[in-house]
């Protein structure tokens, strides 16, 4: 089985998020660092070229095999800031429902502008899911 694409990396995330282009989405990002280390209460570390991640959980893929990944993260996309979330994210329509403007795939969660969205609800959102990769991963 090839290994992850996505793995931890020892580049600084201080120089990555500075050098977004965007004044807007880099102050979102630093915004968005905040809540996930709040969260999480760890530090955030750079995955891949463009994620960043907070905390770590093993993850038990179907064949068996173990790789560590993150709790949760996000990364500033062309055309969105993508939010790394809990695989159950549907369960938690609730808080999708009084989010504001978003889209979702399987555990992840699209939005153009911190500005778009209700952040208190944006920071439940990011605990329960933190709470749930907990809950899925805990050894």
């Amino acid at each position: 089985m090839p290994e992850p694409k996505t793995r931890l990396t020892g580049a600084s995330v201080d120089d990555f998020l500075d050098a977004i282009d965007n004044d807007q989405v880099r102050d979102d990002c630093w915004t968005i660092a905040a809540i996930m280390e709040k969260a999480t209460k760890a530090p955030p570390r750079l995955w891949g070229s463009s994620i960043v991640g907070f905390g770590t959980c093993r993850y038990r893929y179907a064949s068996g095999k173990e790789a560590e990944f993150m709790l949760t993260a996000f990364s500033p996309r062309k055309q969105n800031i993508t939010l790394y979330l809990t695989p159950k994210l549907a369960a938690h329509r609730d808080l999708l429902d009084k989010l504001g403007p978003h889209s979702c795939g399987k555990g992840c969660l699209y939005i153009k502008r911190l500005s778009d969205v209700h952040m208190p609800t944006l920071t439940k959102l990011v605990k329960a899911s933190v709470a749930d990769m907990r809950k899925a991963h805990s050894s």
